[in-house]
């Protein structure tokens, strides 16, 4: 059969999955009748919950004879390794443009790895049906993008068609509403071209992604470069050295059919299967013949440019929400995952307290905990920290550097141009982008930005968007202020009383409410100075055995400040954790016990 394999990318909530959910209802993939979920490939419960992306998924559908196999890729820059092993595997891309926000930074950043490549785009400006679709003028400033990213000629004249992936249709003209998606598949069997593979070489096939099946053991999924393979051959793993890895009998292969995997007891070269057998071999490792000797070449992935340590939880409440609470098993799970993962590294830290582990972002090693927590973990995590470098031929220290674009009602662009500065970073545009909102365009050291989200949406009242991607290594930018607060911590062990906390509201903002159990060393809440101050939440008023009408007020209390799991990671300085169990996220400082936190203090103020 003849096939297409084609990668959907764009920028976070320009409509990919939404527009693949069509693609395969309008193939005939599903009976009439047949009750499907919306947003079917984001199956994950996070990506549910969040509206993003977070893991590559495959789907395939057949057009007029041709077996189109569709990659639906995270938008966020933060899952750039899924992004740029998947743009490996295919032929072409649909580049999803939002009608009236038009090319956003990550679009510029999964693109530029797509051009680089080689591959030819089609465009579809999505969301046309909004009110304040621009289409005509999105298509020029994706022109612009392409030629500001050193697009060949071939890549310049690319194909743009105009859609609604809600409401189901696509058409070559913006001013033209459509009937269904009949010219996006037409256009993609045309324009695409078949896979550039040997039908009769030796089989080979280079390993893009990986995952763990319950019953499979170690799924390995990848594009066919050449050969066939049938089920229960023995084949040999190689890395990228050429080094062999392992030899072992295919047990099963499977192919994407639909929105899922089906069993086939062959497969040809371009295809794109899964093959289970190999307990050993990962992502980057080549798949071949016993004779062949030369692996796929494989470009590694751009660097993690943050880290942070997962250690046990040791608090005074430990074990009483998960179950999987020792170092053993918080170990093997992290190894398991930077497996999988080839953004996330994992190491020991020296101490042997802990594991440092190594991502994109806050955004992807916020995901991480949070599926660890819902797994039945329970884990202590330290202030993020950046990953920096040495200069091999002047020796200064070099660290991460982001774009940030910033788009924001013109009243409140002052503040957040004062704030990113005083986090060291450095206007490069501001433009009015029409309706009273302007554009900035910052470069920042990701240092200065940690925590800066929720500061951001507050300055802005919640009406301005922020999306920041990896920019390069730069030399280090000097102090970055942090935390200008102190917080107020619980100076023993109970459970918090309304009265207590109603007097600890002018000392300043609380984090928990009453009726909940603390515990010594856990923070209650942020100090309205900057230093730290221990309180006591328990404080419950004293009763006498004579009571006049009048004497008992009622208790108020503020509602209390709730943060997300990002954001109390951001937040944390560097001699507190955050406790991260399956019901509770607590802030706590690192030393318990007031005596040790004082004579640590001591120590960092004479060292």
């Amino acid at each position: 059969m003849d096939i297409r394999n084609i990668a959907i990318i764009a920028h976070v909530d320009h409509g990919k999955t939404t527009l693949v959910d069509a693609l395969l209802h309008q193939s005939g993939q599903f009976r009439e009748n047949q009750e499907v979920a919306e947003r079917i490939m984001d199956s994950n419960d996070q990506e549910r919950e969040r509206g993003i992306t977070i893991l590559a998924k495959c789907a395939s559908v057949e057009w007029k004879g041709v077996r189109i196999n569709i990659v639906d890729t995270p938008g966020h820059a933060d899952f750039g390794g899924e992004v740029e092993r998947i743009l490996g595997m295919v032929d072409g891309v649909l580049l999803l443009v939002d009608a009236s926000e038009g090319p956003m930074p990550q679009t510029k950043f999964v693109t530029q790895k797509a051009l680089a490549l080689g591959l030819r785009p089609i465009v579809v400006v999505n969301k046309i049906d909004k009110p304040d679709a621009r289409p005509d003028a999105v298509h020029d400033e994706v022109f612009d993008l392409f030629a500001l990213l050193d697009a060949n000629e071939e890549q310049l004249d690319f194909p743009t068609l105009f859609a609604s992936a809600k409401e189901g249709w696509a058409s070559t003209e913006s001013d033209i509403r459509g009937d269904d998606m009949a010219c996006l598949f037409d256009k993609v069997v045309e324009y695409v071209p078949a896979p550039d593979v040997e039908t009769d070489g030796p089989f080979r096939m280079l390993v893009t992604t990986l995952e763990s099946d319950p019953y499979l053991g170690r799924v390995l999924t990848g594009r066919i470069a050449s050969g066939a393979l049938a089920a229960n051959t023995t084949i040999q793993a190689l890395n990228r050295d050429g080094a062999k890895i392992e030899q072992a009998r295919v047990t099963k292969i499977q192919a994407f059919r639909g929105p899922s995997r089906a069993e086939v007891t062959s497969a040809q070269a371009g295809d794109i299967v899964s093959i289970a057998g190999f307990p050993e071999t990962t992502v980057a490792d080549t798949l071949c013949d016993l004779e062949v000797s030369d692996p796929i070449p494989a470009d590694p992935v751009d660097p993690p440019t943050l880290a942070m340590v997962f250690s046990i939880n040791d608090s005074p409440l430990a074990g009483r929400d998960g179950k999987k609470i020792t170092s053993r098993v918080i170990r093997a799970r992290l190894m398991a995952e930077a497996e999988g993962n080839v953004a996330i590294r994992v190491r020991e830290t020296e101490d042997g307290n802990g594991f440092e582990v190594a991502g994109r972002g806050e955004l992807q090693l916020g995901v991480l905990i949070e599926t660890l927590r819902r797994e039945g973990f329970e884990l202590s995590i330290s202030r993020p920290r950046v990953l920096t470098r040495e200069d091999s031929h002047t020796g200064k220290l070099l660290e991460p550097f982001e774009d940030v674009l910033v788009d924001v009602d013109e009243e409140f662009s002052g503040a957040v141009v004062e704030a990113i500065s005083k986090r060291k970073g450095r206007m490069e545009e501001m433009l009015p982008s029409g309706g009273g909102k302007v554009r900035l365009r910052f470069v920042a050291p990701s240092r200065g930005l940690i925590g800066y989200h929720g500061e951001f949406m507050t300055e802005t009242r919640g009406t301005g968007i922020m999306n920041r991607v990896f920019r390069e290594y730069a030399p280090h930018a000097g102090p970055v202020a942090g935390r200008r607060n102190g917080v107020l911590i619980s100076n023993s062990g109970g459970s918090s009383v309304a009265y207590g906390l109603m007097n600890l509201e002018e000392r300043g903002v609380l984090f928990i409410d009453s009726g909940v159990t603390v515990y010594e060393g856990m923070i209650i809440g942020e100090n309205s100075r900057g230093d730290d101050l221990e309180v006591n939440p328990m404080r419950a008023k004293q009763l006498t055995n004579i009571r006049a009408s009048g004497t008992d007020e009622a208790v108020r209390l503020t509602t209390p400040r709730r943060m997300s799991l990002e954001q109390t990671i951001a937040y944390i300085e560097d001699d507190e954790l955050v406790e991260v169990t399956p019901q509770h996220i607590r802030l706590r400082k690192r030393a318990l016990d007031p005596h040790e936190r004082k004579r640590q203090s001591r120590q960092a103020a004479t060292g």
